[in-house]
């Protein structure tokens, strides 16, 4: 079987990341043919990096139209993840775009659907899918062993950046820049893991933001989430940049017992009697389950970023199941836009979102952000950044 032609489009600190590991064959089944990126002088870069033979481009529609590729890896800045993965489907083109799926699931689902028109494979770079603890907590809760889900907490303030990583880029934690702060940024994985491994979305969401608590940005850099499912359950999510040392502790309760991950561990507490099982059948004063501290056997090693990468040239050669399909990155970014939206409008925000609602409000952000950059430059290449904004 040929090997899959990819393209890169975007070669920062990612995009960079994933040439370099399709250029030297480490991508069982693809090959590196292509790259594109505003930067005339990345070109240089390339033939020293990557070899004289990949095609370098400054303009994606002229690598759209090469005839060189038959995949692309999109790794450019937030906004243009939608708008350059609808043009790559137009062009019959694969394709795995890196978190976020965007910065509103209004654009995402307009992707989404160009994916599902287009027929080609489409998968988002969720490489902490790759985890074998996350992968384990799913598989307690989907078979059942941890019962019904009851709670969910993360604490993950572990993200600290200091003022002098915001004052590295005028774009940096800008409405127009990056369109959000820590959710956006720092959590796209954890938001997607929350959703990924219960097996749900909530269905109502309280949340509060702080912007710019405890930096001189414009974007939330502290967040509480309260959330509600609609079997009854409910979550908690905190996060932060602002922080140290900060914490990554996963915890969910169902009426089987409790699973908490941190510190790269999971620890299962198992119930011998299911909970509503024993509040039916004990008489007592006092008293609770009997409670047993099990070592669950965990598999696997990470694979992360190259693993997401060869699980999509599998899919595209051989028609093998995604571990983290494109479509799906629109649930984390409901989280999160969820969750500034009800800060925003200092209220309950009822899933799915008001889409236009959130998409308003975003928009009077940008028009006022300190950062506004020209529509001209807004991608690696020249997609006009005001098509999305609408």
């Amino acid at each position: 079987m040929n090997p899959v032609r990819v393209g890169v489009i975007g070669v920062g600190n990612m995009g960079a990341y994933h040439a370099k590991q399709l250029a030297a064959n480490k991508i069982t089944g693809a090959v590196l043919t292509a790259i594109c990126d505003a930067v005339e002088e990345k070109k240089e870069w390339v033939s020293k990096e990557l070899g004289s033979n990949i095609a370098f481009f400054t303009n994606e529609n002229e690598l759209f139209q090469s005839g060189l590729i038959d995949a692309v890896i999109i790794a450019t800045p937030h906004y243009s993840h939608p708008s350059l993965a609808i043009e790559a489907f137009k062009h019959e083109l694969h394709v795995l775009i890196e978190k976020p799926a965007g910065v509103y699931t209004k654009q995402v689902r307009q992707m989404n659907e160009a994916a599902q028109q287009s027929g080609k494979v489409f998968s988002i770079m969720y490489n902490q899918r790759t985890n074998p603890l996350y992968q384990k907590l799913r598989d307690l809760i989907q078979s059942g062993e941890l019962g019904e889900v009851r709670r969910t907490n993360w604490i993950i303030t572990n993200w600290y950046r200091s003022q002098s990583y915001y004052d590295s880029g005028a774009w940096r934690a800008t409405w127009a820049g990056e369109g959000g702060g820590v959710l956006i940024n720092q959590d796209p994985h954890q938001l997607d893991l929350w959703q990924w491994s219960i097996g749900m979305m909530p269905t109502r969401v309280r949340a509060f933001c702080r912007f710019g608590h405890y930096r001189d940005i414009e974007v939330e850099d502290d967040v509480t989430a309260y959330v509600e499912y609609a079997n009854g359950a409910s979550g908690v999510f905190i996060t932060t940049t602002g922080e140290a040392p900060g914490t990554n502790r996963f915890e969910v309760s169902g009426d089987r017992g409790k699973v908490v991950i941190e510190n790269d561990k999971m620890t299962f507490w198992r119930l011998r009697t299911p909970e509503p099982e024993f509040n039916q059948t004990f008489k007592g004063a006092f008293g609770a389950p009997e409670c047993w501290k099990c070592d669950i056997p965990i598999h696997g090693q990470m694979t992360g970023h190259d693993g997401i990468m060869m699980d999509w040239v599998k899919c595209i050669q051989h028609g093998t199941p995604l571990l983290a399909p494109g479509e799906e990155g629109i649930h984390g970014l409901t989280l999160s836009n969820a969750m500034l939206l009800s800060t925003w409008t200092d209220n309950w925000v009822d899933l799915p979102i008001d889409e236009e609602l959130f998409l308003s409000e975003l928009n009077q952000r940008i028009e006022t952000s300190r950062y506004q950059k020209p529509k001209a430059e807004a991608t690696s290449g020249t997609v006009d950044m005001s098509k999305t904004f609408g």
